[in-house]
């Protein structure tokens, strides 16, 4: 049995739109009458929920920034009675206090139904055992998954992150049929697998969902050949819910939005505007069914462009393409704008290195410098110095090419790199900016 909602999932668009407008005016009016900073939001252009009459009215409501939530610490920002809150997570914030979003019990039940939809998107079924690879505690990965899972009715294995060995002994014992977790740690447990001698192609394993961090095409055919699945993308963030807030189907052509819950929008990231369908933008969500902490317009920093043509899947739902980046790890390199996915997408391409790579950007006589270094296999560093220097040149080529800049490549030797049991970093910047 799958967990499907075909009258939601396979709406037409315009009945689809109807439902979100009728939803959105019962948040506004909740955040007006039970959140202080939104009142005040909207008391400063002059406006009142009943002034919202269409969808180019609410495009000209304000946003919400991060920063918000944290001068909002720690709940200033709900819209429930504190007997009503059911669950807490927090964001994890590399400075300071962290973001903390609260749930009520029906807050919990919606996110549950949303991943358990997802899951069903990635061919998983109540008959299925999933291993939860997330991280469980504050980070919604691990719970979300958890809880998304059981609502399916499939089996959970809640292994968490981190104990590989543990991991893989499980895998292969439990005749797990679904892995859930980061890009970067499924490439690490593929890597173990490959190292024990393990043939995944006699594994039940046959579905990934892999979500909280950028990853590429290539990773996902890298993936797809390591593991021999279905190498899948989940959406979410914290703010909004977790994960479950888009996920791809099995024609892996962008991830489907529940927009029964949801409304998206993308952006102008330097000027507010609105764009149009098809246009790549900043990624903005507004939370229609969420009781405990609804958010307006919340900007979440990500580009992408949103697909509204019907899905070969039948879902009529807006899909998000492949997350480019964030806005705000997007690394300004003597005026030009890099992100890490591309230096992935190159070396994936190319296919003569390990997918381990890591970017070093600093600052030398006044002028920024960017070191890529890039980890390759034990067969490649054990052969002679001049092939080694050709596939630098190589790399270096190809990556200058794409990005438009110098950089600096250095091989270094297999397993130097640091491997991730959550979100990989890839990124060390030495600059005093």
């Amino acid at each position: 049995m799958k967990y499907w909602n075909e009258e939601i999932e396979c709406m037409p668009r315009d009945e689809l739109k109807k439902l979100q407008f009728e939803k959105l005016k019962v948040m506004l009016n909740r955040i007006y009458n039970n959140v202080p900073f939104y009142r005040a939001k909207f008391e400063q252009i002059e406006a009142v929920p009943e002034d919202i009459k269409s969808f180019d009215d609410f495009q000209k409501l304000p946003f919400t920034v991060k920063t918000d939530l944290r001068d909002n610490y720690p709940d200033k920002l709900r819209a429930c009675e504190k007997k009503d809150v059911y669950r807490i997570h927090a964001s994890s914030g590399t400075t300071g206090k962290p973001t903390v979003v609260v749930y009520t019990r029906n807050d919990v039940e919606m996110w549950a139904d949303c991943v358990a939809r997802a899951l069903t998107m990635a061919g998983i079924t109540n008959n299925d055992i999933v291993q939860v690879s997330y991280g469980y505690g504050l980070f919604t990965g691990g719970l979300g998954a958890h809880y998304g899972a059981e609502k399916l009715g499939a089996a959970v294995v809640p292994t968490s992150s981190g104990n590989t060995k543990r991991q893989l002994m499980l895998m292969e014992d439990l005749e797990v049929n679904a892995l859930c977790c980061t890009p970067s740690y499924a490439l690490m447990l593929s890597e173990a697998f490959e190292e024990k001698g393990v043939d995944t192609k006699k594994l039940p394993l046959r579905a990934g969902v892999f979500g909280a961090e950028p990853w590429t095409e290539g990773m996902r055919s890298e993936l797809e050949r390591r593991l021999n699945i279905d190498a899948l993308n989940i959406y979410g963030l914290s703010e909004i819910s977790g994960p479950g807030v888009a996920m791809e189907c099995l024609a892996k052509n962008g991830m489907h939005i529940a927009e029964d819950n949801f409304i998206a929008e993308i952006i102008n990231p330097e000027t507010g505007e609105v764009l149009p369908d098809g246009s790549i933008g900043e990624l903005v969500f507004t939370t229609i069914t969420k009781e405990g902490m609804p958010l307006l317009r919340y900007r979440t920093r990500d580009l992408t462009r949103l697909i509204t043509e019907k899905c070969s899947c039948g879902r009529t739902h807006a899909r998000i393409d492949r997350i480019m980046g964030r806005s705000d790890d997007m690394l300004i390199i003597r005026g030009v704008n890099v992100f890490p996915s591309q230096v992935e997408s190159v070396l994936l391409d190319l296919g003569e290195t390990s997918p381990y790579y890591h970017l070093v950007v600093d600052r030398e006589d006044n002028r920024d410098s960017l070191e890529i270094q890039v980890e390759v296999s034990d067969q490649l560093f054990s052969s002679e110095v001049r092939g080694l220097e050709q596939l630098r040149a190589k790399i270096k080529k190809e990556i200058e090419n794409t990005l438009g800049i110098s950089v600096k490549v250095s091989l270094v030797e297999p397993k130097t790199l640091a491997r991730s049991e959550g979100k990989a970093v890839r990124v060390t910047d030495k600059r005093v900016l």
